[in-house]
């Protein structure tokens, strides 16, 4: 008898628990996300990017999850050093067994623990820019911004429109400064241009007046490259103008933040850059595939954290929507996950539309990006 009124108490027990669909969600797994970001240190580049992925991972949570899991977010705060990557790296995935790890927000850090992802299976979505994180192709490793290549060629088919020959590059002593530096040297003869000279300046340096007085120097410079992803590099604008120097200022895509437009002041405007066009997502034509998502997600962030959204934290966006679609479609097997991101095409994101094929770990191309300027103190499309 006593039997019998115990396998009837089990049995109501899970009727029971069928019958609450709060104790269900609470036992289904959990997918744990790493993200390594410069939050703090010096650039704009984390904050943006660790609001966007909080707000995504509480918006997916409060759908139900993913896949019926929920997922659970771990951010780690680089401070901008580089080194600092690693160990996070080694924590995020052997102590918290994540399933895939964002970030980090910059390239310096990214290469630091691009074999670690590798040699330890873990997806790497990373939100930094330069070409060496996917080339060559490392079989884990995957990012989401644009090829600083294809930036360097949509800033010298611009100086050929303007007659431009002869410039002067400067580049910020970061792995992002660096890898752009050796981008502009290489693809320069393909378009005619001649970098009479190059220099590289400390990321927090606050008065490079004496590099500009360099730059001044060669008479036959027509314009300045300026790549970099610190607030440095609003120095060098401001610095340039003081001078009373009216060159051509063309800036890297790591100028898609408004605030380095505000720290550079009145000397920002008229700059030329190469951006995605989440800067510009309210102008576009209706009929621009991105627009959708960009106008959703500028108008998300920006109501949500009372502040610009950036290209940065469309990066982190990129990345964690692309992760998600890839388990939506084959599940928690973080081999078939891997397998379905690199094959992905056709993700409209907000950095472009994305084709990734086994070639190519970053799925976009040169039409990614628009030629954009600073009117204003804003950011619009460049019309010459």
């Amino acid at each position: 008898m006593k039997n019998i009124v115990k396998k009837a108490v089990v049995a109501i027990a899970a009727v029971g628990m069928l019958a609450l669909p709060g104790l269900q969600a609470a036992m289904a797994d959990t997918i744990k996300i790493g993200a390594i970001l410069a939050v703090t240190g010096p650039s704009f580049l984390g904050v943006p990017e660790a609001n966007t992925l909080k707000m995504l991972t509480d918006e997916l949570n409060a759908r139900g999850g993913l896949n019926g899991n929920k997922v659970e977010l771990i951010i780690k705060d680089s401070g901008g050093v580089p080194e600092k990557a690693i160990s996070f790296a080694k924590q995020l995935i052997e102590e918290e067994k994540v399933f895939a790890i964002i970030g980090p927000s910059t390239s310096g850090a990214t290469m630091k623990i691009k074999n670690i992802a590798e040699q330890s299976e873990t997806l790497l979505l990373s939100c930094a820019a330069a070409e060496v994180i996917v080339n060559p192709v490392a079989k884990w490793v995957f990012k989401t911004p644009q090829m600083d290549s294809d930036a360097v060629r949509k800033i010298y088919m611009e100086m050929n429109k303007m007659n431009i020959s002869k410039i002067a590059v400067v580049v910020g002593n970061t792995g992002f400064g660096q890898a752009g530096k050796g981008q502009l040297l290489e693809i320069a003869p393909e378009y005619g241009i001649d970098v009479v000279i190059s220099e590289v300046y400390d990321k927090a340096a606050t008065d490079l007046s004496a590099v500009v007085a360099k730059l001044m120097a060669n008479k036959d410079i027509q314009a300045v490259v300026n790549w970099s992803i610190v607030p440095a590099q609003s120095i060098i604008i401001k610095n340039i103008r003081q001078a009373g120097w009216d060159v051509p200022i063309f800036q890297s895509h790591g100028f898609g933040n408004i605030k380095f437009v505000q720290a550079a002041g009145d000397a920002a405007e008229g700059v030329i850059f190469p951006a995605g066009r989440l800067l510009v997502a309210d102008v576009l034509p209706e009929d621009n595939p991105q627009k959708e998502v960009l106008v959703k997600y500028k108008n998300d962030y920006e109501s949500k954290f009372k502040e610009d959204a950036s290209t940065f934290g469309g990066h982190a966006y990129d990345a964690f929507k692309i992760l998600c679609r890839a388990i939506e479609q084959v599940g928690v097997d973080k081999h078939k996950v891997r397998e379905a991101i690199e094959n992905m095409k056709g993700f409209v994101g907000t950095g472009g539309v994305f084709n990734f094929t086994p070639e190519n770990h970053n799925g976009l191309g040169l039409d990614a990006f628009e030629m954009m300027t600073v009117k204003d103190g804003k950011f619009t499309l460049y019309q010459k």
